[in-house]
């Protein structure tokens, strides 16, 4: 039996073609004013697992490579303390040399001890340095002052735990050492604020025999704090090369996110002069179509 075609069933295959039609090239403006071709999870629900997931693995990578920001910040700025302390060092036993000669007259034994006691003082300010208001040498106690002046230096315990960063998932990286470890704890021969205030007494009295004597106990703590600045060094130097991964891995998470969500523009463009094409077409051809009625054929 063969099927009657009437004037309102081509009326209306011939708007629901052009709803068809019209919905794909509003589908494309979209797409082509957000600059993405998943704007609803019902736009493509396979690629937003991966949309989601690529979101979540760069927001974490972006994350990480602020924790290796931070961790350079750490490293380099106790390398440079590290580095003011050699130096002071270095004068330290150059004048204690120059007092153990047993040639000098108390005056300039007193000038010595007076420079040592300010040398002291500057250590014990580095001691205390602060990056972006932390302690850097207190351990995990960053908003604890470890060497307070008005105690006595070769006494002081500082927080024996690392600050540690995680860089990835997973890997956590020191980027401190603490003041102990540094300067020397508490009863140890060559503790530095005990060598200098044992250094203070001998030039006080005169004593070249124990001025010699710290020279050995002073090159002991110098060789553990190279030790502790060739680690920092090390560290860095680590830390640089997980920094290049995850700038890497950043790049190859934001390809294949590009890839997943954003539009292409030079194909949605030449897709919607098509539809447009098709949709002016089928206007054209619908009116002549629907435009006949019984009226016209009475006539």
């Amino acid at each position: 039996m063969a099927l009657r075609v009437t004037q309102g069933m081509m009326s209306m295959q011939l708007l629901r073609n052009l709803g068809a039609s019209m919905k794909r090239m509003d589908k494309m403006q979209e797409q082509m004013s957000t600059g993405r071709k998943i704007n609803r999870p019902s736009d493509d629900p396979v690629g937003i697992t991966y949309a989601l997931r690529y979101r979540s693995e760069i927001s974490a990578n972006d994350q990480y490579q602020k924790n290796v920001d931070t961790a350079k910040s750490w490293l380099d700025y106790q390398d440079t303390l590290m580095t003011e302390t050699m130096n002071i060092m270095q004068r330290v036993r150059e004048l204690t040399v120059k007092g153990a000669n047993g040639t000098n007259p108390q005056a300039a034994l007193d000038a010595i001890r007076q420079e040592i006691g300010q040398l002291k003082n500057q250590l014990v300010d580095i001691g205390n340095s602060r990056l972006n208001g932390k302690y850097v040498f207190n351990g995990q106690k960053t908003d604890v002052k470890p060497y307070d002046p008005a105690s006595t230096a070769a006494d002081a315990v500082t927080d024996g735990y690392n600050v540690e960063l995680e860089l990835s998932a997973g890997i956590k990286v020191p980027v401190n050492v603490t003041g102990n470890q540094f300067f020397g704890r508490k009863g140890e021969a060559d503790n530095v604020f005990a060598i200098l205030d044992q250094l203070s007494s001998d030039l006080a009295a005169g004593n070249t025999a124990g001025l010699n004597a710290a020279l050995g106990k002073m090159d002991t703590r110098v060789d553990k704090m190279l030790s502790l600045q060739a680690e920092i060094g090390a560290r860095s130097n680590r830390v640089d090369l997980i920094g290049n991964r995850l700038q890497d891995l950043g790049l190859n998470l934001t390809n294949l996110q590009s890839k997943t969500e954003d539009a292409d523009y030079s194909r949605l463009i030449i897709q919607s002069k098509v539809n447009e094409n098709i949709y002016e077409a089928s206007l054209s051809v619908g009116a002549k179509i629907i435009s006949p009625s019984l009226v016209d054929f009475l006539k």
